[in-house]
């Protein structure tokens, strides 16, 4: 796709927008032009104000359940908190099985939180900002965080793939990293073999279905981006 049929997209999508106050980026070809732009970094500067500001603007008129950013991270960091606090009270509660219980609550509310706040903590080390925390519910009910897509097309290819892959990764360490503790704290041999089947669950709906739709199919999409560019830089 050359720079004149991306300019075509843009203003495509712009006009439909103005409109109508909505459009569909994928019919529109939106997105086919976005990989063009990553492929041609020369052409970012020029062009992400303008892509993120479709992407916005799309993304607010189809979108039910938006709060801004900032409340989404006060959220997720308050339900860490409460997690916290429950492996805590295990540690004090009958083990059978008010402690199981409180040890699980608690490793679901850091499974729940945590995937969104890697996200966000991992981008914003690379310089990606996010504007919104939502909701598309019910076909896509867990909340996410929104990235400013100017911010992400001038970060790194193989930083955005890392942004992508870091609330899996986090998502997938939890349950495994709290078997330990959950040994510590004495609580029922069942919590363990649910958090054990928790996270083999999880690592098998990872291999079968986020490499197809998800997290890690975004992280290789851009891993090939950063491998291309690398590429050219040694041409």
């Amino acid at each position: 796709m050359d720079e004149g049929e991306i300019v075509a997209i843009l203003e495509d999508c712009e006009r439909e927008l103005g409109e109508r106050g909505r459009v569909d980026l994928k019919i529109k070809r939106f997105w086919r032009a976005v990989g063009a732009v990553k492929r041609r970094p020369e052409l970012v500067d020029r062009y992400a104000a303008r892509i993120a500001a479709i992407d916005r603007q799309a993304f607010l008129s189809g979108t039910p359940l938006v709060f801004p950013a900032g409340v989404g991270g006060a959220l997720l960091i308050a339900g860490t908190i409460v997690g916290i606090v429950l492996l805590g009270a295990a540690f004090a509660l009958p083990p059978d099985p008010q402690g199981g219980i409180a040890f699980l609550l608690g490793a679901g509310a850091l499974l729940g939180a945590t995937h969104g706040l890697a996200h966000v903590i991992v981008g914003r080390l690379f310089g990606i900002e996010f504007t919104h925390w939502y909701s598309r519910f019910p076909k896509q009910p867990q909340p996410g965080f929104k990235v400013d897509y100017a911010s992400y097309l001038r970060a790194r290819p193989s930083d955005r793939a890392w942004m992508h892959a870091s609330g899996a990764i986090v998502t997938k360490l939890v349950p495994f990293v709290l078997v330990p503790v959950a040994l510590a704290a004495r609580v029922p041999w069942w919590t363990t073999a649910i958090l054990l089947a928790i996270g083999v669950i999880q690592l098998a709906t990872d291999a079968l279905f986020s490499v197809r739709f998800g997290d890690w199919k975004k992280f290789r999409r851009e891993r090939r981006l950063a491998r291309s560019e690398l590429v050219r830089s040694r041409a």
